[in-house]
């Protein structure tokens, strides 16, 4: 029966268990971008703050250094006043022109992007909402409080359905990020590819979501991480990739892989709000 409630909804119950012992349920859907409206992170502290000192400057630049000022020069002024060469104006229109055709690119990968299925969570103002029993989430789903899902169609149908009993997570909706570092540290004799690969689709999925840029950063195309996940996943599909797969994994440290794991886990740990 909750199978097909879920199936119905296409909404899933996840499981998560992250370090200090909890393991906490919520919900997650995949819908077109264009469907959704992302959460809403107004009141969370800046993700970039990683990147940047606290003033927002860039990193290495101290408080009180004084950037030069930009001054006119007489030549500068003559310039101006003589308006663009010829050769100026020509080399202007080109760059317009390709401005515009960079432009339509843009709006033609924005209207695809729009169209890919995207991950939601049971959130609110960027804050994922775990809930440490089946009852405590299916009574915070009947009860109408806000959250981020309530945007899907169809959604106050299915809060009306849900009970404890159907608040279960499947085997390939539950992570296990409490286990991911340890398990890293052991080296590449010891790692488990289904747990660290889950755990990365796990955590692409909720920064996505929760748009946590330094996760996303972290896990993001031709990263150290993300060259990780390619090694254990080849080295999972045996053949002859495995085998160079198994000796770029030899090369990956275990302590620059656990380290980044440990973060990504942190940040995705501090946007928690635990329920129940």
């Amino acid at each position: 029966m909750a199978s097909t409630l879920w199936d119905e909804y296409q909404v899933s119950p996840v499981e998560v268990a992250l370090p200090g012992g909890k393991v906490g349920l919520t919900l997650r859907a995949y819908r077109p971008a264009s469907e959704l409206t992302p959460t809403d992170i107004a009141d969370r502290e800046d993700d970039d703050a990683i990147f940047s000192g606290r003033t927002g400057r860039p990193m290495g630049v101290a408080d009180d250094e004084e950037l030069p000022e930009f001054e006119w020069t007489k030549e500068a002024l003559d310039e101006v006043a003589a308006g663009p060469a010829e050769d100026e104006v020509a080399e202007r229109a080109v760059e317009a022109d390709e401005a515009e055709e960079a432009d339509e690119d843009e709006d033609e990968e924005a209207e695809a992007v729009s169209d890919e299925e995207v991950p939601m969570f049971l959130s609110h103002k960027g804050r994922l909402l775990l809930f440490l029993s089946a009852k405590g989430l299916a009574d915070f789903v009947r009860s109408g409080a806000p959250h981020d899902l309530k945007q899907l169609e169809g959604w106050s149908k299915l809060a009306k359905s849900v009970k404890a009993t159907d608040v279960v997570a499947g085997e390939d909706d539950a992570y296990e990020l409490d286990l991911v570092v340890e398990n890293l540290r052991g080296g590449p004799d010891a790692w488990d590819a289904e747990l660290v690969l889950r755990a990365g689709e796990f955590a692409r999925d909720v920064s996505y979501a929760l748009r946590l840029k330094p996760v996303m950063v972290a896990l993001s195309p031709g990263s150290p991480l993300d060259d990780l996940d390619e090694a254990l996943r080849a080295s999972e599909e045996g053949g002859l990739g495995a085998f160079f797969a198994k000796r770029k994994l030899k090369k990956i440290g275990a302590e620059q892989a656990s380290i980044g794991w440990r973060s990504i886990i942190g940040k995705i740990s501090g946007a928690v709000d635990w329920r129940d």
